[in-house]
């Protein structure tokens, strides 16, 4: 009796054309990009007057026309009980209260990692924190700040580069080995945790947590490293070696992203950008870019801030293009892929963190709006990033300060 045969006999009914339709269909990967602007963005220059579907492009997003369907610009969003302070950027993916207070200052989980933490083990990289600027957008959940890398040649490398069978097995080792240490320091730990007082037991807390979280990576990266890693065509990325390139070392990032989000060897990638006080290598452009954001209303200033953001602009659009334009099987990867583009400062010349730049793209929203909040009416941008959350598969009730999900953003289906 062949096996089809036996199992009508028993009473299964076979529905092969149900079973094939069920195989075609192919389930969306769904990712998150987050960059941010340390020095903020020119909302003159970046926010629409009008509100809704059909505004006048403000200068900024007529470098993204083409794109124009692929985006949602959302003004009157910030964090609240963040002050006005360059500290804010510790608070940008966490929407922790009061960064400026240093002393007592305790960061929560970033949006990022937060994700991570649910959907971190599908990808050789359950995260990836880029910067040109020496830290990182991303922390943990004990508030312990993600070491970021800054040179995407390394990254490349260790993305698509085979090593020496020699060297696979040596940083196999080196991974066993420091689980293994991390199981001596918990049992040590352990034994003295009875001996402490309340508070630094809670410290010890703290310390568990972040062991876990490093545990959680370790074994995520040994499972990985037993696995051959992507090929691509692509020639290895050297590393911008000028300080005050911001356009260079941003082209240098997105393309070093778009890579590692082609090949699926990441969902979640952070971008710190460079916001350096030195000139940028930009044509039209003499002053420091920090003295630039900072321009006190001088319009010398402020026109070339504009070219500076200009030329920004214009190599996020191709990024955005870039990402549009590659095919996966069920639609671009720009389709599967939110791109979140912002600053912690809504006005860098006087610090202030209230109505920060938003421009989210992608990810299977129902884009081509302007969403405009203000006032007492406008939702904490911890809203957004609920939604952010959701639209990655993530149930959450609560991220930061949020109330909810961000009021008129729309899923496309």
């Amino acid at each position: 009796m062949n096996r089809r045969h036996f199992l009508r006999s028993a009473g299964v009914t076979l529905s092969l054309p149900v079973l094939e339709s069920l195989a075609g269909e192919v389930k969306p990967i769904r990712r998150m990009v987050s960059i941010c602007a340390p020095l903020g963005m020119h909302a003159e220059f970046f926010f629409p007057e009008q509100s809704g579907r059909g505004y006048a492009l403000s200068p900024y997003l007529e470098t993204v026309k083409d794109l124009r369907d692929d985006f949602t610009v959302i003004s009157g969003l910030s964090h609240p009980g963040v002050g006005s302070t360059h500290d804010s950027i510790f608070s940008f993916l966490t929407a922790a209260r009061h960064p400026e207070n240093r002393a007592g200052f305790r960061n929560s989980i970033s949006l990022d990692q937060f994700a991570a933490e649910k959907i971190g083990g599908l990808t050789r990289f359950p995260s990836l924190s880029l910067t040109s600027e020496g830290f990182s957008l991303s922390w943990t959940r004990s508030g312990a700040m993600v070491p970021a890398e800054s040179g995407p040649a390394s990254v490349f490398a260790r993305m698509f580069l085979e090593g020496r069978p020699d060297e696979v097995q040596a940083q196999a080792r080196r991974l066993s080995d420091g689980l293994s240490i991390l199981d001596t320091v918990r049992e040590q730990a352990k034994r003295l945790q009875p001996k402490l007082g309340a508070r630094d037991r809670e410290k010890m807390d703290e310390y568990f947590t972040s062991v876990r979280e490093l545990e959680q990576r370790m074994t995520t990266a040994e499972e990985w490293s037993k696995k051959p890693k992507p090929k691509v065509e692509a020639k290895p990325l050297q590393n911008n070696m000028n300080s005050s390139d911001l356009i260079g070392k941003t082209r240098l990032m997105f393309e070093l992203s778009h890579l590692a989000l082609q090949t699926d060897s990441t969902r979640l990638i952070t971008m710190m950008l460079l916001g350096t006080s030195s000139v940028p290598p930009i044509q039209g452009v003499s002053m420091g870019h920090h003295d630039l954001s900072h321009h006190g209303q001088d319009p010398t200033k402020i026109a070339q801030l504009r070219t500076v953001e200009t030329e920004l602009m214009k190599v996020v659009a191709e990024f955005l293009t870039r990402l549009k334009s590659t095919q996966e099987q069920s639609g671009s990867v720009l389709d599967g892929t939110q791109v979140f583009f912002s600053s912690n400062l809504g006005n860098a010349s006087n610090h202030s963190t209230k109505n920060m730049p938003v421009l989210l793209s992608g990810g299977g929203f129902k884009h081509g709006q302007h969403l405009a909040f203000s006032g007492d009416e406008a939702p904490p941008l911890s809203n957004l990033y609920v939604s952010m959350l959701q639209r990655l598969g993530i149930e959450t009730d609560q991220f930061g300060t949020s109330t909810g999900t961000l009021t008129g953003l729309e899923q496309a289906g």
